[in-house]
């Protein structure tokens, strides 16, 4: 989640934006619980671009595809899209890696299904559609509500997560300041900064549904419970936690979180709010040598070099 009403986009539900070229984006409907499905490959547009439907649990999944090499999946922020979150560095992660961005039940482009969202769930269809993408295992990155994502399939799925970025993300209501989340009682679309309300339009299937889809996503963020700290002690996935000196979650947060996971090392960068360091929108400062730093490190850390 990177958007309180009450923090004045201090932290944003950040909506999707038509973004700059992506090299392949496909919809799949994969079966959450055991990751069947069928692809059914189909071309469209321009040449360099194409669209696969495939048969998720219920759910039609928006994902984006670019690059070769050892896959890396990159989950995007609450309310956000893959562009949205990372359209400003995928491109360069795709120079050595196949990245698989998909989008969240009921964010972007992605459609949705009965019932309440859950980080749980989120996971579950993230590991569906990687299997039903013939991915056995990859690196994974997650920024905010993307990172709690990310935590969740290293609990449910170990053996889909090799290394593990977690970036400005969280893993207990404590770790964000108490007007965060008191701002989740009265919100809606108005309280978006225009490009992201307009984004968030934009990118909705039914755009009568969009309403719903941003109810369900508060809701969502009203209804988090701690992960419990004993079961971030079980991931044993190299991990690297990054944060921003300025963002939404203390610094102490991500501290602690970094001590509780076995195998991780944590990362402050100077003078970055939420997402700086990526380059995102909500974040992102034109001229900012972040995103170069980050994506050093986290070239380094992928390739096991820190």
């Amino acid at each position: 989640m990177t958007w309180a009403p009450a923090m004045v986009a201090g932290a944003a539900l950040l909506a999707g934006w038509p973004g700059g070229a992506v090299a392949k984006t496909g919809v799949a409907t994969v079966n959450a619980v055991t990751g069947l499905g069928c692809a059914q490959p189909s071309r469209r547009g321009a040449s360099e671009e194409s669209f696969q439907s495939s048969c998720l649990s219920a759910l039609r999944m928006y994902y984006e595809e670019q690059g070769s090499g050892p896959p890396l999946v990159l989950l995007h922020g609450g309310g956000s899209t893959a562009q949205t979150s990372f359209g400003a560095i995928m491109p360069r992660l795709a120079r050595t890696h196949r990245v698989i961005a998909p989008e969240q039940q009921a964010h972007g482009h992605s459609g949705d299904r009965p019932g309440p969202l859950s980080f749980q769930q989120m996971a579950d269809d993230t590991a569906a559609l990687l299997a039903q993408l013939g991915v056995t295992q990859a690196d994974v990155l997650g920024f905010s509500n993307g990172g709690v994502v990310a935590l969740q399939l290293a609990l449910r799925h170990p053996s889909v997560v090799r290394r593990l970025i977690v970036c400005s993300a969280y893993y207990a209501r404590a770790g964000m300041p108490a007007q965060f989340w008191q701002g989740f009682a009265h919100a809606t679309t108005a309280d978006l900064p225009p490009a992201l309300r307009a984004a968030f339009v934009a990118t909705a299937p039914d755009r009568a549904q969009v309403g719903v889809r941003f109810a369900k996503q508060v809701a969502l963020m009203k209804e988090f419970k701690d992960i419990p700290e004993a079961a971030l002690r079980t991931i044993t996935a190299p991990t690297l936690v990054m944060v921003g000196d300025h963002d939404v979650m203390s610094v102490e947060h991500e501290v602690r979180l970094a001590r509780l996971l076995p195998h991780a090392s944590l990362c402050v960068m100077p003078n970055s709010g939420h997402g700086t360091y990526l380059g995102s929108a909500e974040g992102a400062r034109p001229g900012s040598p972040l995103p170069d730093i980050a994506l050093a490190l986290a070239d380094a850390f992928l390739a096991d070099r820190l």
